[in-house]
């Protein structure tokens, strides 16, 4: 499982943050800001802000402008097939669902549609114990 994220994120440059929230002692924002300080750019996705980290927010997927390698949600279970026939359409590489978050319907759409799937896993704890160059 370390290689595979060792590959995903030496390779992602771009996090699509789907509820990423614009309070900072929110899990979503903490989690965003340490991989934005450790050189990705996050894209705020959540239709009730305007912006958080510094970067504009859109409402949905389809609205973000640029190309997106990994989408990473932290919304409830029960709204993730959206998120992830979002995910499908926009071409995104990832469908990261944070830790906690399961939905295997969802997995499976994503994942008959090319996409990697990782569930109930957080980025930024993956992130730090891999030693990435």
């Amino acid at each position: 499982m370390a290689e595979r994220f060792k590959e995903i994120l030496e390779n992602a440059r771009t996090i699509a943050v789907v509820g990423l929230s614009d309070q900072s002692d929110r899990t979503s924002y903490r989690v965003s800001r340490y991989m934005q300080d450790r050189g990705y750019k996050i894209i705020p996705v959540n239709p009730t802000i305007s912006e958080s980290l510094g970067e504009k927010a859109y409402p949905s997927l389809l609205d973000v402008p640029d190309k997106v390698d990994i989408v990473n949600v932290f919304r409830r279970p029960k709204d993730v097939p959206v998120v992830a026939d979002e995910a499908i359409a926009i071409k995104a590489r990832v469908l990261w669902m944070q830790e906690g978050i399961v939905n295997e319907e969802a997995a499976k759409k994503a994942e008959s549609a090319g996409l990697i799937v990782i569930m109930d896993r957080c980025i930024m704890v993956e992130h730090a114990r891999l030693p990435l160059g």
